[in-house]
Parts: C-alpha cells; sequence; structure tokens
C-alpha cells in the first residue's frame, strides 16, 4: 500500500540537501535521489497517482513545455530536493536499436555496436562531423531551470561521458585495438569530445539553479574496468577533473554515476577528480552499506538499491531493504536512498513507488 504518495504539500530543500551530501549538515531525514526514471514508470505515475495528463515532447515549444512542466511536477510530488535532467550533443555513433520487451512500452532499446566505429582510422576522424555546442539548444534545461517549484534545485548533466562518447564512437573492439595501434588517434578523439564537453558544461554552469553537476560515465564492468586504468588515467580522467574543477570553481558539487567496478581507479576519482559523491552499484560487486563503510567519510553516497531487488522483489522486500539502508547508511550521513543504478522500464512500477514511500515517510 502506497501511504504517503503523492505528496500534496512537498517541501523541497535542495541546499539542505547539498549540505547533507557534503556533510555539512545532520539530519534524521534521508533525502532521495535518482538517477533516471523510464517513461514507462513516469506515464502511469503521472496520469494515475498525479492526475495529469501525459504529453510527449514534439518539435513545438508547447509541448515540450507541458512536458516538461509534467517533468518537474514528477519528481516534485514524489517527494526530491531537485530535479535531474540530461541533454547531449548529437555525436555519429553507430548503434542498434530493437523493441523494448517491457510491457506498456512502445520505445527502442539502443546499445551501440562493439565492433566498428564511426571513426577506426585517421581518414575517418578527418572525416567525422563534430556536433557544435552552438547549435544545440538548450532550451528544455533552461525551461525547467526557470520554472522550478520553491526550494527545489536543478541537477543536470551532458548525457554521456567521456568515456561512453570514446567507446560509442571508436567501439570497444576498435578502441581495444588502437590503445595499442593507434594511441595518438585515441588521444585526438578524446581531446575533441573533451573540449566540447568543457564548452557545453560552460553554458551549463551559468544556470542559477543548478545546485550540482551530476554525470554519467560507465567505465567499469563486474571485475573491473572496461579498458586498463592507465589508459582511463590518460584519455578520460583528466576531462573528469577538468569539469570538477569548473564546477567547484562555481561553489557546486560534482557527483559521479559509473557502472562497474571501479576498486582501482577509486583513489583517483576520490584525490585526483575530487569527486563528491559517487552514484550506481551492484550487491554483486560491492553492497553499497559496504562502500560507504570503506569511502564515506571522504564522499557522499548515492542510492543503492540493487536493482535485483526493485526489479525482482516484492513491494515489501524492496521496504524492507530501502529501511535498512536508511537505518544503516543513513544514520552515518552524507547518504541519500535510491536505486543502485537508475529505474529502467523493467522495475515494477508498485516496487518505485514502495521505495519512495519508504523514504518520504521514514
Amino acid at each position: 500500500m502506497i501511504k504517503n504518495l503523492p505528496l500534496t504539500q512537498p517541501k523541497p530543500n535542495a541546499t539542505e540537501f547539498i549540505d547533507l551530501m557534503m556533510g555539512r549538515a545532520k539530519s534524521k531525514r534521508v533525502p532521495l535521489v535518482e538517477y533516471l526514471v523510464d517513461d514507462v514508470l513516469a506515464k502511469p505515475i503521472t496520469t494515475d497517482l498525479l492526475g495529469r495528463q501525459w504529453v510527449v515532447a514534439g518539435a513545438d515549444r508547447d509541448s515540450q513545455k507541458a512536458a516538461l512542466d509534467n517533468f518537474v511536477q514528477f519528481w516534485y510530488r514524489l517527494g526530491y530536493d531537485f530535479v535531474r535532467f540530461e541533454r547531449g550533443l548529437a555525436f555519429d555513433e553507430i548503434k542498434f536499436g530493437a523493441p523494448d520487451p517491457s510491457l506498456g512500452s512502445d520505445k527502442q532499446r539502443q546499445w551501440p555496436d562493439e565492433h566498428h566505429g564511426t571513426i577506426m582510422t585517421w581518414d575517418d576522424f578527418e572525416r567525422y562531423q563534430w556536433p557544435r555546442v552552438e547549435d544545440f539548444d538548450f532550451f528544455p534545461v533552461e525551461y525547467i531551470n526557470s520554472h522550478l517549484p520553491e526550494g527545489m534545485g536543478l541537477i543536470s548533466c551532458h548525457a554521456a561521458g567521456i568515456f561512453e562518447h570514446l567507446s560509442f564512437i571508436m567501439s570497444m573492439e576498435g578502441l581495444a585495438l588502437a590503445l595499442y595501434d593507434a594511441p595518438d588517434l585515441v588521444q585526438a578523439i578524446s581531446d575533441k569530445i573533451g573540449a566540447l564537453l568543457i564548452k557545453f558544461y560552460e553554458h551549463l554552469l551559468d544556470l542559477d539553479h543548478l545546485i550540482a553537476i551530476f554525470p554519467g560515465d560507465d567505465m567499469g564492468f563486474r571485475t573491473g574496468t572496461l579498458i586498463k586504468p592507465d589508459a582511463l588515467r590518460k584519455y578520460c580522467l583528466p576531462w573528469h577533473k577538468r569539469v570538477a574543477e569548473m564546477t567547484h570553481a562555481k561553489g557546486l558539487p560534482y557527483f559521479l554515476h559509473s557502472c562497474g567496478n571501479l576498486g582501482t581507479i577509486m583513489e583517483d576519482l576520490i584525490s585526483d577528480i575530487k569527486i563528491d559523491g559517487k552514484h550506481s552499484y551492484e550487491d554483486g560487486i560491492i553492497p553499497v552499506q559496504d562502500f560507504q563503510a570503506k569511502y564515506g567519510d571522504r564522499i557522499a553516497v548515492l542510492g543503492g538499491i540493487d536493482l535485483n531487488i526493485l526489479a525482482a522483489g516484492t513491494p515489501e522486500d524492496v521496504r524492507k531493504h530501502a529501511r535498512f539502508l536508511m537505518e544503516t547508511c543513513g544514520a552515518r550521513g552524507r547518504y541519500a536512498i535510491g536505486s543502485g543504478n537508475s529505474i529502467p522500464s523493467y522495475v515494477p512500477v508498485q516496487n518505485y513507488l514502495a521505495m519512495v514511500d519508504e523514504a518520504v515517510g521514514f
């Protein structure tokens, strides 16, 4: 049973959220955090729980505004202190698509070609049409920034990070070979991507209701990083450091979502890049409570309810685990409750709502 949602009089406090995550404040409240919520769940919650008409954003501004209003109200009425929103430049990358098999979904799932990239040679590099930040439409993020309910903040980022775009443009196989056969080409591509991301973040960081930068850049898998740690240190981590420095210069925290086992580069992330918080956890790699025991005195710990529980458990399983994390990780401080990764289309709506309901009623 969903007891506390939707909130009729939400009282978001973005300032307190950041103070809690940065260790500048203490509270019995364990705030909510989330990376993404798929539309397959957002749509019935928006219509059935919030009583709003679902709108699909088109090319016209009116439909975009209506869809963005729904988006803001979703985060607001479910008890978040902020809206997390991402958009990214249109890099030319080879991807496959297939219908999402989740019940109720009419979307296409996409994944990158792991064997063939749009840049495999120097000739490809010279022909490649790089996107221009000057041509990017920042209207959606600017609209959200200026239409937040009182007390809410904006958390934003470029969709996909430096490693993800590098491996999408070259393909994982192409990148792996080029690291040995053409490291100068890898460097040139990463430098082009990084320079574009810097210009993108220069714009985001001027938004007056921005409270944090929170990008996603999946660099690992179950047992380690996807490429050697030294290669990440050379081609990717310096760009994270640049964006983190820009963010910190504005007095804002830099959180990072990155999947996989990052044990070999965690010290780089914390000590060199100086991330302020980490997101994305799997119990099969390291349960979030164990990660917090190891690193929680240095950075914020965001989310952590394993997707196996959210997707395959019962609502009561989800409630039980959410309360366990709030009573353990929450009691230590610098912790926000949420999923270990995101809320994809295959998570049952009632399981997601059970997690949020347990948190706002804690």
